[in-house]
């Protein structure tokens, strides 16, 4: 069993450790928020906080993460992500969804870290999610956005 928090509960998990986190998330305890897009860390679909860093979890064993904190989209209720959320649906970003859940995640982690991030701020941090319908100009101006609301709630 590899124990680990994910979303503020301790969970157990009965996986072999070579598992990637992201199957132990998806399959072990049914949080499906987190998606499978390319299984090499290329697309960025798979993006939780792993101890509040945006990491890919197709290609973290869960053994790794024994004694952590994970959180995934489900469990994801930062100030940030408030403020993303409401910006993402003001910009109309999602159009198939996919990649959202990922996007999200990151950006979220790039607010924290970076509460002005500039437009190649954006742009560096998030290019390690991959957007199929191409909407990163609305990706950039939600995040934009989202800055905005957390600087004038502050």
């Amino acid at each position: 069993m590899i124990e680990f928090t994910v979303n503020g509960q301790a969970r157990s998990v009965d996986a072999s450790p070579d598992t990637p986190l992201l199957w132990a998330i998806r399959d072990h305890l049914q949080l499906t928020g987190t998606k499978f897009g390319c299984g090499i860390a290329a697309c960025g679909a798979c993006t939780v906080h792993l101890d509040g860093n945006a990491v890919r979890s197709c290609q973290i064993p869960v053994s790794s993460v024994a004694g952590s904190h994970v959180t995934t989209i489900e469990g994801l209720h930062t100030r940030e992500a408030q403020a993303l959320r409401a910006a993402w649906v003001q910009h109309q970003v999602p159009q198939c969804g996919y990649c959202q859940s990922g996007q999200i995640m990151s950006a979220s982690a790039l607010l924290k870290q970076n509460p002005a991030p500039s437009d190649s701020d954006i742009d560096a941090f998030m290019a390690g999610n991959i957007c199929r319908c191409g909407t990163y100009p609305r990706i950039r101006a939600a995040i934009h956005d989202a800055a905005q609301t957390l600087a004038t709630e502050a």
